[in-house]
């Protein structure tokens, strides 16, 4: 897999990178989108489109789930070009969710699930005790979990240890567009944990998408920053950019910070 991703070319060789890989199955994109808050369907299906995402994650308390084919928003979406992760969007206690991860399998839906347990219906932040009881349970019953989280590295560690198949941090909160506000609890989370780490919520625009990516993690959640966009297909196709450029430059390691000024140009031995 090259590192400048799915879609995007470079004029020089480009870098070597490592599969974006989750509960054993292998992706190209890194960028991964919800599909709520579009004005009408067909600009949440381009926007998609110029997203190049492969993953994109459906709400299960919006699907009919005794015909999620019939949805207004399932409907819409091609299996054959999208891999569909439901998710337990507006759950507020691990019995729910667990409740909702349940009927999303039954009614044929895979067996990846992306857990949300809220804890605050004001800044929506995760109830921790709640989805660690939740992700305990799933992962029992088969369940491949990806875990939406606080950026707190002792639940992280208790999530892994769960069995989950990715923890999913918060840049900042659901829906706010504040960007990444702890660089230094998502790099902690991924120097520490084993599983992948996917941040999700709270990305903005461009330059949050590849901030966050250049502090290496595995992957992006988004949804909001497209569908509240002025023009979510353009906006799409600028977190694409933005995600690859961000791992790209992960990979290639930025230069160090320095307090002084460093001439790019040396003058020594030019007037000898």
């Amino acid at each position: 897999m090259w590192a400048a991703g799915e879609g995007v070319t470079s004029t020089s060789e480009p870098l070597r990178d490592t599969p974006f890989t989750l509960g054993g199955r292998s992706f190209r994109s890194r960028l991964m989108v919800g599909t709520g808050k579009y004005a009408d369907s067909a600009t949440m299906v381009r926007a998609l489109e110029a997203s190049g995402a492969e993953i994109v994650t459906v709400a299960v308390r919006r699907v009919d789930l005794a015909r999620p084919g019939d949805d207004g928003i399932v409907a819409h979406l091609d299996p054959a070009r999208f891999f569909l992760l439901a998710n337990t969007a507006g759950c507020y206690t691990a019995a729910d969710a667990v409740r909702y991860a349940r009927l999303a399998r039954e009614a044929g839906f895979n067996e990846f699930i992306k857990l949300e347990v809220i804890g605050d219906q004001a800044t929506l932040l995760p109830d921790v005790a709640s989805l660690l009881e939740a992700a305990r349970i799933l992962g029992q019953e088969g369940f491949r979990v990806l875990a939406y989280t606080s950026d707190d590295l002792v639940t992280a560690l208790r999530l892994e240890d769960a069995g989950v198949a990715a923890v999913m941090p918060l840049a900042s909160p659901i829906g706010s567009g504040l960007g990444l506000l702890n660089p230094y609890s998502i790099r902690l989370l991924k120097q520490r944990l084993q599983v992948p780490v996917v941040v999700d919520a709270g990305v903005g625009t461009a330059s949050d998408a590849c901030i966050t990516m250049e502090q290496g993690v595995d992957g992006l959640l988004m949804n909001t920053a497209l569908a509240a966009a002025q023009d979510p297909v353009g906006m799409a196709h600028a977190m694409r950019l933005a995600v690859a450029a961000g791992r790209a430059a992960f990979l290639a390691g930025r230069m160090p910070r320095r307090e002084v000024a460093v001439p790019s140009s040396p003058l020594e031995g030019l007037l000898d």
